[in-house]
């Protein structure tokens, strides 16, 4: 059973959130400040965040930052602040997906859902990769660098194997961004993936400015530009 932690300061949100997730099988755990998240999470570990960007005592998107520091876990925002601007900075450190309010459940339940499947599915099962000196065993999702242990969120994972499955190969946006959802309804767009991508040159790059993994096909799309053995 998924575990899931809400966290959101209006009771009566909160409360019909819980209901549906319940109903649909999964376990809930609802929170409503900053101070409760960080205390539940030092001793529960989740599959699925759903955070309020408003919350009493602080900002969701410190407290993204702070759950970033600690854990790889899917977070996904509710907010009511739809404006390019805002979702952009909760993607760009670390979110995963966003959801605006308001919302039917139907929809909010097939969205979470979506994001499960995605981030508890890789492409490739028990396989090794190996590419410059960048090292991925699925078996145990670790990626590292130069031997040393590289965090990545869910979504930054399965992106990474997208490209190692296709490397050297030129992949337009649109088909990256349909390999990442599955051909799931999303509100990911082109924007979107290039914040996945400034996000992941920051952590496997030597010089992100200057990218040797991840290479930009201008007016094309992107390209993984080193061999990749697969064990």
């Amino acid at each position: 059973m998924y575990k899931l932690l809400l966290v959101e300061d209006d009771s009566a949100l909160a409360a019909g959130i819980e209901f549906a997730l319940k109903d649909e099988g999964y376990e809930v755990f609802t929170v409503s400040t900053v101070k409760d998240t960080e205390e539940i999470m030092e001793n529960k570990k989740f599959h699925l965040v759903i955070l309020d960007i408003n919350l009493p005592d602080g900002s969701g998107y410190d407290l993204c930052r702070h759950i970033r520091s600690k854990s790889d876990v899917p977070i996904v925002f509710l907010t009511a602040l739809d404006d390019e601007v805002n979702i952009v900075l909760g993607l760009e450190i670390g979110g995963d997906d966003y959801i605006t309010k308001p919302f039917g459940v139907r929809e909010f339940l097939s969205r979470i859902k979506a994001i499960i499947r995605r981030n508890y599915k890789s492409e490739s099962s028990g396989s090794r990769f190996q590419s410059g000196d960048i090292t991925v065993d699925t078996a145990s999702a670790q990626v590292r660098k130069n031997g040393k242990k590289v965090t990545l969120t869910a979504q930054e994972y399965k992106l990474l194997l997208i490209f190692l499955n296709s490397p050297r190969t030129s992949m337009k946006r649109n088909e990256i961004l349909n390999r990442l959802i599955e051909g799931e309804r999303s509100f990911f767009d082109e924007n979107t993936l290039s914040v996945y991508i400034k996000r992941m040159r920051e952590k496997i790059e030597d010089n992100p400015q200057d990218p040797k993994y991840i290479v930009t096909q201008r007016g094309l799309g992107y390209m993984w530009d080193k061999e990749v053995i697969k064990e």
